[in-house]
């Protein structure tokens, strides 16, 4: 047995192992769990850094569930929240009802308290670790070859579910925090289905992670979920837990629901939703998605203007080179503002009141 697998069969402390091999672990192993309560008896399996699998060896599941967080390395609760899953995971503390692959995208980031390290990950799925957004084509920083290997794990985590025969359910969500404030400080994005309905029930699981606001996105992007939802209609959302900040200073207890809820589908508990209404929710459809283009490039409301900031219809929201950005109707509001990022790169939506399964 190596050093590595002895300490995390001992600690069950993921996290750690990994922020001390940011980029790779100098081996991967498995072992076998025999949770203290049940005897129920589980796999863990560790594929690189930040990346392990669990599954159920006594129960046949159902559900193939990706569970992401740290994409962005400075978005520490969710990390947190995750961290703590796993450990309790490997320590035979909770019960494994599902197949679950949990990802901490970006431990290299985590360490320099960072979004990231050189270019924004959630921006490099869907083939976008590939593609030219400024800095020449292909797979040219490490960043970019982390996104790859996470397609690629995601994909075939997946396909092996397939293979075990049964019908079964996909599931990712992508577990951020914000960089500002917000009016509804746990939102979700639920990705573009190019024409497939959206689901109530994931709207209800979301509900009891005490999350109540939805962004309909309407467009492909290059985020982590849309790859999941794209590529293997996987019922996949960026969930977005409360406002950026250093790892020790979260207050946990603000996340209770979502460590209860996720700790409930892992384990194959009742998750105990309440019945759909759409009056619990507070949806919107994105309206505008606004790239910088130039190296001048300004916002035109206060750095500290929380998300979901509404403006009226003509304010001019940002300034692009000589190019003026304005709200297109009353009551836009703004999401995701950041003035700072790459020429090229998404600086701001906006998003207006909608309904579950209404687009423009």
């Amino acid at each position: 047995m190596g050093n590595l697998q002895q300490q995390l069969q001992s600690t069950g402390d993921f996290l750690s192992i990994s922020r001390e091999h940011p980029w790779s672990l100098p081996e991967t192993f498995q072992f076998e769990i025999t949770h203290s309560a049940s005897g129920n008896k589980s796999i863990a399996k560790v594929l690189e850094t930040g990346i392990i699998v669990f599954e159920p060896l006594t129960q046949t599941s159902t559900q193939d569930i990706v569970l992401s967080c740290g994409v962005h390395g400075n978005e520490t609760a969710p990390i947190e929240i995750c961290a703590e899953l796993v450990q309790k995971l490997i320590l035979g503390e909770l019960p494994l009802a599902q197949r679950v692959l949990f990802i901490f995208g970006n431990p290299a980031s985590m360490n320099v308290a960072q979004r990231f390290v050189e270019e924004n990950m959630n921006r490099l799925f869907s083939g976008g670790h590939s593609i030219d957004q400024g800095q020449g084509v292909g797979l040219i920083n490490k960043e970019r070859e982390r996104a790859l290997l996470l397609e690629n794990t995601v994909r075939a985590f997946f396909q092996q579910g397939t293979e075990l025969g049964n019908s079964r359910e996909r599931m990712h969500y992508d577990l951020h925090t914000a960089i500002r404030g917000a009016k509804y400080d746990k939102f979700a994005v639920y990705p573009f289905l190019h024409g497939k309905p959206r689901k109530p029930e994931q709207l209800q699981f979301l509900l009891a992670c005490g999350v109540n606001t939805i962004l309909l996105s309407n467009s492909p992007t290059t985020t982590f979920s849309y790859f999941s939802s794209n590529e293997f209609a996987a019922d996949a959302f960026t969930v977005e837990l409360g406002k950026v900040r250093p790892f020790g200073e979260n207050d946990m207890s603000q996340f209770e629901q979502v460590k209860t809820t996720l700790t409930r589908l892992v384990s194959g508990e009742d998750l105990q939703l309440k019945a759909f209404d759409e009056a619990d929710f507070h949806i919107f459809t994105v309206a505008q998605v606004i790239n910088r283009h130039h190296e001048n490039f300004t916002l035109n409301f206060a750095d500290d203007a929380p998300n979901f900031t509404d403006f009226t219809k003509g304010y001019v929201l940002a300034i692009d080179g000589e190019n003026e950005i304005k709200a297109q109707q009353d009551g836009e509001a703004i999401i995701f503002p950041n003035a700072k990022v790459a020429i090229g790169q998404r600086a701001l939506l906006t998003v207006v009141p909608s309904a579950l399964n209404s687009e423009i």
